[in-house]
């Protein structure tokens, strides 16, 4: 089974058990794949979390009643949607239609307008992605720099670190002029982790108030270069990564090491100049 057939079987899955008991193991399991590799995976292809994408769905079946003709009471509503309280419904409503399920019953309208958002996607043209020759092995540094927990509904909040990052260097201790963008401490379940935009550092040097060190170990590689072609680089790396996880490596027959993965951006790195380049490190067992 292709990679794009077991999402599809997934996808087909949650849509007939939408209000069963699902879970990134019992999903992961419907895709044959182990819960780490499909929760990267599942975001690489379709472009959310696995439970972001559930609560969407359940959310957008909320919202068709909520327009039908004869609309529940929100209390009927949410149990019907596996809710223990209205409140609770209400919460995660709120955060696909930034709207009040109240309010979404009220002006319909801008409810249908925001179903169509919802239910629509983005075409992104294809990366210039290639895999470099090789493991690489870098040993243990320090990158220090601004961070943030990045969940289904704040990924804008990435690119903002960058610029308020280049306001206070260079920082005491600093090595260089190469950027990293780090990610860690993924959470399988929620399709969250923390990133990091920052500068490798000496060990040990004090930091401004705010930033955060964090110390990265010993490790092998393989690394994928992403060539910019002098558009917008948000989608251009999201791209990117749909290939990385979703296409590349399901078929590389690598063994994937969970930890911490991280983009390179060269000390001469320009983000409008068409020919810069971006190296993105998976970490891998050692073979």
């Amino acid at each position: 089974m292709s990679c794009g057939e077991r999402f599809d079987h997934v996808v087909r899955h949650i849509d007939a058990n939408l209000f069963e008991d699902l879970s990134v193991g019992g999903l992961a399991a419907v895709a044959g794949l182990s819960a780490f590799h499909f929760s990267r995976l599942f975001t690489a292809q379709i472009g959310e979390s696995v439970m972001s994408h559930v609560r969407r769905k359940r959310m957008l079946y909320a919202a068709a009643r909520l327009l039908g003709d004869r609309p529940p009471g929100l209390a009927e509503l949410a149990f019907d949607c596996g809710f223990e309280s209205q409140e609770a419904f209400t919460r995660c409503f709120k955060q696909i239609f930034s709207v009040t399920p109240g309010r979404f019953k009220r002006d319909v309208a801008q409810s249908q307008a925001m179903m169509e958002r919802e239910m629509s996607t983005t075409t992104v043209a294809k990366p210039n992605l290639r895999l470099l020759d090789g493991t690489t092995r870098r040993g243990a540094f320090t990158v220090a720099g601004l961070s943030a927990r990045i969940e289904g509904d704040n990924k804008q909040v990435i690119p903002t670190l960058w610029p308020r990052l280049a306001q206070q260097l260079p920082l005491a201790g600093q090595k260089g002029r190469a950027g990293y963008g780090v990610c860690w401490a993924a959470d399988l379940k929620e399709g969250s982790f923390n990133y990091l935009a920052g500068v490798e550092i000496e060990p040990g040097t004090a930091l401004p108030k705010g930033f955060t060190a964090l110390p990265i170990p010993a490790q092998s590689y393989r690394v994928f270069r992403l060539t910019l072609d002098g558009g917008e680089i948000h989608p251009q790396m999201k791209a990117a990564a749909q290939e990385i996880w979703a296409e590349r490596l399901p078929t590389s027959g690598w063994k994937l090491k969970s930890g911490i993965d991280f983009e390179f951006y060269g000390e001469e790195f320009d983000p409008t100049a068409a020919g810069a380049v971006i190296d993105i490190y998976v970490p891998v067992e050692e073979s």
